[in-house]
């Protein structure tokens, strides 16, 4: 049974805060506020789908900001098929400064299971830069609490933001890590018209970060987190003209988390001694081992690698196994 999301987009409603980065018409595609009925006709055409096992996701804006009886309306919408067992549960996001145990006690009333907090960063002066009116500690604090009451914890950073660095990221993931989410989202910044960040980039106060950084950096968190077994649900922001109409800079490609796969599969290889090896993959990451236009073949051979490649369907779609030697020779 495949897992999907009934996503339900609550554009910007509520939140206290106009981030650096934030123009959530853009990023959702959407700028009117869903209804109650709304919620129910997303589900009811979802659940025709067969072969799935749904969640409800509300996404989009801070969650738990919204107007208290509009966000319970919405949750009353959504409630019936938590209890009849027609979906999962119930997933919200919303601002780690906007939890607290009288908005978790309703959240589990109505069948909330999941609770995703926007970090963003884990480094106070970072924070400030962009504008996000809530501190580290107040991410700590909201993370506790939330697991305190039960729910699924997940948390979304983001790469590359006013005034950070790599160092500076990575030790925002490491500090997420600390926190034990289940799952995470990994959002590399881009620069989108009508935001903060674009008035920051037109003046040259702000250079974003390049898909080749962001690429790079990426392939070094991800590892951070599966080693951990943190899932990561998703690595950069979904394709749509929107945000490619929109877009002025920063580490977008509708391919990212591919190449972001590719990229640590070049590492895993590039760890090693320049040598002549055999690397044994799944059939399916042979693209991913290649790389872009045999980006990572190139890549190898001019760092004085030599390589044979070979099956193991045992492995899987991530892994490789190098043996020194190229067997066919």
């Amino acid at each position: 049974m495949k897992k999907g999301n009934i996503s339900i987009f609550v554009p910007h409603s509520g939140c206290p805060q106009k981030c650096s980065f934030c123009n959530q018409n853009t990023i959702t595609g959407h700028d009117v506020a869903p209804s109650a009925n709304d919620v129910a006709n997303a589900v009811e055409t979802a659940l025709k789908t067969e072969g799935y096992e749904f969640e409800i996701a509300f996404f989009g804006g801070s969650f738990t900001a919204i107007d208290r009886d509009y966000m319970i309306s919405l949750l009353e919408a959504a409630k019936p098929y938590v209890e009849s067992g027609a979906v999962t549960g119930i997933r919200c996001s919303t601002r780690p400064d906007c939890v607290d145990e009288e908005t978790l006690d309703i959240l589990k009333e109505y069948g909330v299971t999941a609770i995703e907090l926007g970090a963003q960063s884990m480094d106070d002066g970072v924070l400030i830069k962009n504008l996000r009116g809530h501190t580290a500690e107040d991410v700590r604090s909201a993370s506790r609490l939330v697991k305190k009451y039960g729910f699924e914890l997940g948390l979304q950073m983001m790469t590359g933001l006013y005034g950070s660095t790599r160092e500076l990221d990575i030790y925002s993931a490491r500090e997420i890590i600390s926190l034990e989410p289940k799952t995470v989202r990994i959002y590399p910044t881009v620069v989108l018209k009508n935001t903060y960040l674009a008035r920051l980039l037109e003046s040259g106060k702000y250079v974003p970060d390049t898909l080749e950084g962001t690429v790079s950096l990426c392939a070094r968190l991800v590892p951070m987190f599966e080693e951990r077994n943190i899932k990561i649900i998703r690595l950069g922001l979904h394709s749509s003209d929107d945000v490619k109409e929109n877009m002025l800079g920063g580490g977008y490609h509708e391919s990212l988390g591919e190449l972001v796969q590719s990229r640590i599969l070049l590492n895993k290889i590039l760890e090693n001694p320049a040598w002549e090896y055999t690397v044994y993959i799944n059939k399916k990451t042979l693209s991913k081992l290649k790389g872009n236009k045999k980006a990572n073949i190139t890549a190898l051979e001019n760092a004085g690698y030599r390589i044979e490649i070979l099956f193991d369907d045992s492995l899987n779609a991530n892994e490789l196994r190098l043996e020194n030697g190229i067997k066919n020779s």
